[in-house]
């Protein structure tokens, strides 16, 4: 998942979570916590990122963690059949979802991300509503002339998230 970073209305990091936070922890901390803000690249919904210091991790033992996290469905009689004359729920379940997965993103997953990225960060500039017209209509020359007096940073990380290329 790509995180992006901005301190006030300048963009100071982007790339993983864990590069963010990294580049995050080297910058003095702001006045405001409000300053500084990280959104994910994919949904534009803010993050939270853990800036402590980190410590060296101590080796485990036992098995590796696979990342698998165990959470409850609920499904009729019939789709647990369906489910277990296709090889199993679970294995069926990450083939759907990642087959799903790699259709990629659908012009509105995109636009609404953008949306949520400039609600926070463009909510109070002028022509705010504007831009967003032009955007859900997918009209980039429209956007462009509406977001034309915002800070470059915000400007172009709104139209990278909404017209990805």
């Amino acid at each position: 998942m790509p995180i992006t970073a901005f301190l006030k209305q300048e963009r100071i990091a982007q790339g993983s979570p864990a590069q963010v936070a990294a580049a995050l922890r080297a910058v003095a901390p702001p006045e405001r916590a409000s300053d500084l803000l990280a959104f994910d690249d994919e949904t534009g919904r803010q993050v939270d990122l853990d800036l402590r210091p980190q410590a060296e991790p101590a080796p485990r033992r036992g098995r590796p963690a696979l990342g698998v996290e165990a959470k409850e469905v609920t499904l009729l009689p019939r789709h647990w059949q369906w489910l277990a004359d296709h090889g199993g729920a679970s294995a069926t379940l990450r083939k759907l979802v990642e087959a799903e997965m790699k259709k990629g993103r659908s012009a509105r997953d995109n636009q609404d991300a953008a949306y949520r990225f400039l609600s926070v960060m463009a909510g109070d500039l002028p022509k705010f509503e504007d831009a967003l017209r032009e955007l859900y209509a997918g009209n980039r020359v429209g956007y462009d002339h509406f977001t034309h007096g915002w800070p470059a940073a915000i400007r172009d990380h709104g139209r990278a998230l909404a017209f990805p290329a």
